[in-house]
């Protein structure tokens, strides 16, 4: 085996570890936020673990395109993969709009959740740095399917923000818009990022 190949499957095992810490965190991620927002009738954390649930299967996808002995580079198997995060993305896009419409037409007011708002500093922290680490392995790696999750990772690290955000101001100023206000700002990030992908997967020949 060359240094090439060898280098590369110690990449291909780094963004896999990775993936896997991703996926575990966001398991129990999904169960616990789900929870916490049906408690405390929030849009925002509901959709926070709606999110979760959805990450878990981008990051399923990067682990079948990088996962060693398997051809990463070849175009088919690459364009695939940017497609299904492409719909993943679209698919969250499409789940928080419509709950923050509902919710802004309604005037439905969640309640606060101190226990939401400190686990979400917490998640916007492990967010951003499996991000940053996943963006550094793909550039690496040369992997635009590992690239994208990690912008969706990314995005969640944002969502966590600003779910933070209008969870404290609504709790602290009353400001019941700000929930489901947050949620649809990551939708339209998240219908971006899915026009992105899909345009990227249209370019491979």
């Amino acid at each position: 085996m060359s240094g090439t190949d060898t280098s590369r499957e110690r990449l291909q095992s780094r963004a896999l570890r990775l993936e896997y810490a991703t996926i575990a965190w966001n398991l129990g991620e999904a169960v616990f936020t789900i929870w916490l927002g049906l408690a405390a009738g929030s849009l925002a954390l509901i959709g926070f673990g709606t999110d979760s649930i959805i990450e878990v299967f981008a990051s399923s996808v990067v682990v079948w395109h990088v996962r060693p002995g398997h051809a990463t580079d070849r175009p088919d198997r690459t364009r695939r993969a940017l497609r299904l995060v492409a719909g993943a993305f679209l698919l969250l896009s499409v789940i928080l709009a419509a709950a923050a419409a509902r919710n802004l037409v309604s005037g439905q007011r969640a309640s606060g959740s101190p226990l939401g708002i400190a686990y979400l500093a917490l998640t916007a922290v492990i967010m951003f740095t499996l991000a940053m680490a996943k963006r550094r392995t793909a550039e690496t790696l040369d992997s635009a399917p590992l690239r994208s999750e990690a912008s969706m990772t990314f995005l969640d690290g944002i969502l966590s923000a600003l779910t933070l955000i209008g969870l404290a101001m609504n709790a602290v100023f009353g400001l019941w818009w700000a929930d489901p206000a947050a949620a649809l700002v990551v939708a339209l990030a998240a219908l971006n990022e899915a026009r992105e992908n899909r345009d990227e997967a249209a370019d491979l020949v």
